[in-house]
């Protein structure tokens, strides 16, 4: 159950909002309005007159609901109205106006605007246009002339609502901590309708204010970028002439006017306020690491590896700043991906924008390479063969977002724990279609059936309690490529393949020879022997059994994180 507070000022603000209240509605969705509560429970009910005209019920209505108002003249408050719309979610059952009149008398006692028991207190009514919504309206003058004390009356709605889900076996929503995105309001969506949009304006600046931070170095680049996709920003200035925020609109959205609807940064999101936005970008280097230039795939790819360990081991600032990061490359990672699995990624990061914002406080500066490496992917393009580069990277986002939906979980984290979960589901289907091109790839240049077998026979000593599962895996052709090519580069197969069982546990892997198959990749090109390391393994070789090679680096199993399905 959704309650949203809205505030209305100025003399007619009663009028307009119980005119709405009763009228078609913008869409003509207003089905049968009527009253099920009120202040006094004999409030006339302009929907439900039959023997009078409604306009007169409804101005007699709006005079008694401004009576309180009116008396104070010129000592009236600007902010007239309190209006909080009331819905279910699509799955519940159909309330009774009995059960919603009950609903609307503890919305307002929650909210201060009348206190059970309280017979001074402010006038309203509750108004239901369909089966699944109220509408709540009150003036915010109590009947003894007094303002009514309504200190953090959306968080008090809030908590009302998640009991009153338990008490009428609604669905249950997450309780919120303050940090997620404003919704839309359904007059943003009727709005979004009319224009042919497919979500609401807000919807869509805050997806495009998200890109161009992730992608821009400083804040020319990040206008440049907001100006390339449309975006129309309008600075506000300081009385030094310095930018203090922004404000960003889409062009054909207007008032009526004609004027464009601007909408503040702090308003799309918390963390889009300029402030914030400066901060984000403060933390990226301003030149590309030099770590593997040429290979921005495995630069990225390494750097978002090492994101569970942070989670698992850092402290809170620094697992939030990696949850950051982690956002900006699902915003990003769309745009370089097959076009296949893109609207799976929109989807992905659209739900786990919600993840990125917690109340704990992101120290962003260990996050500088995975944000260039990123970067280079989405500004260059680089080459990706076969798409095993996508690939790898998918496959560690994966784990990384699986790792923060525990991270949120231990912290109590409700709605980011949720957000991140959906976001693991969309993953997921993309990380099935955008891999099994690769490894049928793969599968084409699978080895001799003897270097096979001896790959298997490893297999079933090093790990005989996943043995049958990872041959049986229509991945192991492709496993068996990798393990060979690995032993072509120079490096011990087996202690790789013994190295890659013991990162992870498998018990839970959908396919753990695609597992491993990322795994040993990832390792081979990490630790791949340069030029001058393969002629001495080679002159090696000649003395001694390729099975004795050594890899040209002992690299210590990493701690093994919480298993996930892939």
């Amino acid at each position: 159950m959704i309650p949203k507070i809205i505030i209305s000022s100025g003399p007619e603000a009663t009028r307009r909002t119980i005119g709405y209240l009763f009228g078609k509605g913008r869409a003509n969705e207003h089905i049968d309005p009527h009253l099920v509560a009120s202040w006094n429970s004999f409030a006339p009910d302009p929907g439900r007159s039959p023997h009078r005209d409604p306009k007169e019920a409804m101005a007699q209505l709006v005079a008694q609901l401004d009576q309180p108002v009116k008396m104070l003249g010129d000592k009236a408050p600007k902010d007239t109205v309190w209006h909080c719309p009331v819905r279910a979610a699509p799955e519940d059952p159909i309330l009774t106006d009995a059960q919603w009149d009950d609903i609307a008398h503890r919305i307002v006692a929650a909210a201060g605007i009348a206190p059970t028991g309280d017979e001074e207190a402010c006038r309203w009514v509750a108004v239901r246009h369909a089966d699944d919504h109220i509408h709540i309206a009150a003036t915010l003058v109590r009947q003894d002339g007094r303002r009514p004390e309504r200190g953090y009356d959306q968080r008090a709605v809030q908590r009302e609502a998640r009991k009153i889900e338990v008490d009428y076996g609604l669905r249950r929503l997450k309780p919120g901590d303050g940090t997620g995105a404003k919704r839309p309001t359904s007059k943003e969506h009727f709005k979004a309708k009319r224009l042919g949009q497919d979500a609401a304006t807000r919807d869509v600046l805050r997806l495009r204010v998200r890109r161009a931070r992730a992608a821009a170095s400083d804040e020319a680049e990040f206008f440049a970028l907001l100006e390339a996709t449309g975006v129309t920003v309008r600075l506000k200035l300081g009385p030094s002439g310095d930018a203090l925020g922004c404000n960003f609109a889409l062009p054909g959205d207007t008032n009526d006017k004609g004027e464009p609807v601007f909408y503040a940064g702090s308003t799309l999101a918390p963390d889009l306020s300029l402030p914030k936005i400066r901060k984000s970008l403060a933390a990226t280097c301003p030149e590309p690491v030099t770590a593997r230039p040429s290979d921005p795939w495995h630069q990225a790819t390494a750097a978002t590896e090492r994101i569970p360990h942070h989670l698992m081991r850092g402290d809170d600032p620094t697992a939030q700043g990696h949850l950051v990061v982690l956002g900006a490359t699902l915003d990003l990672l769309p745009i370089s991906a097959p076009a296949a699995v893109r609207a799976e990624l929109e989807k992905a990061a659209g739900a786990f924008e919600r993840a990125t914002r917690s109340p704990i406080a992101a120290d962003l500066d260990s996050t500088r390479i995975l944000r260039r490496s990123v970067q280079t992917i989405w500004r260059d393009r680089p080459s990706d063969g076969d798409g095993s580069g996508f690939a790898m990277l998918l496959d560690t986002v994966l784990t990384a977002v699986a790792f923060a939906m525990h991270w949120h979980r231990t912290r109590q984290h409700a709605q980011q724990e949720a957000a991140t979960e959906e976001a693991l589901a969309h993953l997921q289907i993309a990380y099935a279609q955008s891999t099994e091109p690769v490894l049928a790839s793969l599968a084409q240049r699978a080895p001799s059936l003897q270097m096979k077998q001896r790959f298997a026979h490893h297999l079933q000593q090093a790990a005989p309690e996943h043995a049958e599962r990872i041959l049986d895996d229509p991945a192991w052709e492709a496993l068996t490529t990798v393990l060979a090519e690995a032993e072509a580069a120079g490096h011990n197969a087996t202690a790789g393949l013994d190295q890659a069982l013991g990162q992870r546990p498998l018990d839970d892997a959908h396919s753990p020879a695609r597992a491993l198959t990322w795994r040993i990749r990832r390792l081979g090109e990490r630790h791949a022997p340069g030029p001058r390391a393969q002629e001495a393994k080679a002159r090696s070789a000649a003395q001694r059994a390729p099975a004795t090679i050594r890899p040209a680096a002992t690299i210590p199993p990493p701690q093994a994180p919480p298993a996930r399905r892939r």
